[in-house]
């Protein structure tokens, strides 16, 4: 009888264990539950799979998170499994009696419940590595995908700034010339400083339209970063001034020299300064530093702007998307800097938060010994 009852007891309690596995697969198989959603769900499973279910209490511990059923506090009879992704330990699951039980295999837990935690464990892992693999994967897609739409933007961009270079040439040469014709009256000439106005405007738009269609390449030279930077300033300095703005200046002192284009750079930075006046038209703060990192050069520029939102943030650098009036912008200046930076082997990174302000941080690689001078035959310069 007491064999009978015993194996009873130990196919219940299998019988438990699988219960407990079966909903963990489930939970985990659920469309659009999320990663909090199964570790909460998978937690509220373990004290049904354990010898005294009144008593037990569970926790999954997992990076700096923590998911509980009721009643959960550490005590010294505690069963425990890491939880390790890709060889590394990123968290743990606990069981634990509220009340004290006596001895069995390990402690008050029996050798199958060891076995079950561990499972536990290892499902837990899987599915934070699936996850991880998973997000990988959409990002590289979404990556791809921009890469596509900036490239089939820049062949149009390309095509339609050649389109317009020479009537746009021919309507700003004949005004220069028709503003030169003795006896004008005044009226027309006031338009016809318009006309030209205008024209060099537009001319500035196909020129950026070049540049990120890399019809534009870099006439390249050793640059020291720091100047181009204080050159910009010096431009841009009386309009943060009348716009309140207050302008730190954190520059390195012993900047390596970089390899670039002196007057891109100061596209870049000048876009980059534009912007951040815009973000504070309240006044604010536009900090402006530059520090050495191994083989990289890091340019960054902060303003304690109105900020972005995570979806404007997707969308900063695609061609013609902008949070400007329609008169104050062409959204071209991010998805140009984009390109200078690109062109010149380097990165660039946004931070940004709604009413928390804006930082970008570009990297450049430092000069080599090679000579610097462009080959406009070289791939990277079309």
């Amino acid at each position: 009888m007491d064999s009978e009852q015993a194996q009873y007891a130990a196919l219940r309690e299998r019988v438990k264990e699988l219960t407990c596995l079966y909903g963990l697969a489930q939970l985990a198989e659920r469309p659009g539950i999320t990663v909090e959603e199964i570790f909460q769900g998978i937690v509220e499973l373990l004290p049904a799979a354990w010898q005294y279910p009144e008593i037990t209490a569970g926790r999954i511990a997992i990076d700096g998170r923590s998911y509980v059923t009721a009643g959960f506090e550490e005590a010294d009879q505690m069963q425990s499994a890491p939880i390790v992704v890709s060889g590394k330990r990123r968290g743990r699951v606990d069981v634990v009696y509220v009340r004290e039980r006596p001895a069995l295999d390990e402690g008050p837990f029996l050798k199958e419940e060891r076995s079950l935690i561990d499972a536990i464990a290892r499902h837990i892992a899987l599915i934070v590595e699936r996850r991880e693999v998973d997000e990988d994967r959409f990002r590289l897609q979404e990556q791809l995908r921009h890469a596509e739409r900036l490239a089939t933007v820049g062949q149009l961009a390309a095509g339609v700034a050649h389109e317009l270079n020479e009537p746009l040439g021919n309507i700003l040469g004949f005004a220069q010339l028709a503003g030169k014709h003795p006896g004008l009256p005044e009226q027309v000439g006031r338009d016809l400083e318009k006309i030209v106005a205008t024209s060099l405007h537009a001319r500035q738009i196909i020129n950026n339209l070049m540049l990120f269609s890399r019809q534009m390449p870099p006439q390249k030279a050793r640059v020291d970063l720091n100047t181009v930077l204080e050159e910009g300033l010096d431009f841009l300095g009386p309009r943060c001034a009348k716009n309140g703005i207050a302008v730190v200046r954190k520059l390195s002192p012993e900047l390596p020299e970089i390899t670039a284009d002196a007057s891109q750079l100061r596209q870049v930075f000048v876009n980059l300064v534009v912007n951040a006046i815009y973000a504070m038209p309240r006044g604010g703060t536009l900090t402006v530093t530059t520090r050495a990192s191994g083989d990289r050069v890091v340019l960054s520029v902060e303003d304690t702007g109105i900020g972005m939102s995570r979806q404007a943030l997707k969308q900063i650098f695609i061609p013609f998307f902008t949070t400007k009036d329609v008169d104050e912008g062409t959204g071209l200046g991010l998805p140009v800097v984009h390109g200078i930076v690109t062109s010149h082997g380097g990165t660039i990174r946004v931070e940004s938060a709604p009413g928390q302000g804006t930082r970008f941080d570009i990297e450049l690689p430092t000069a080599g010994d090679e000579d610097t001078k462009e080959d406009p035959t070289d791939d990277t310069a079309k």
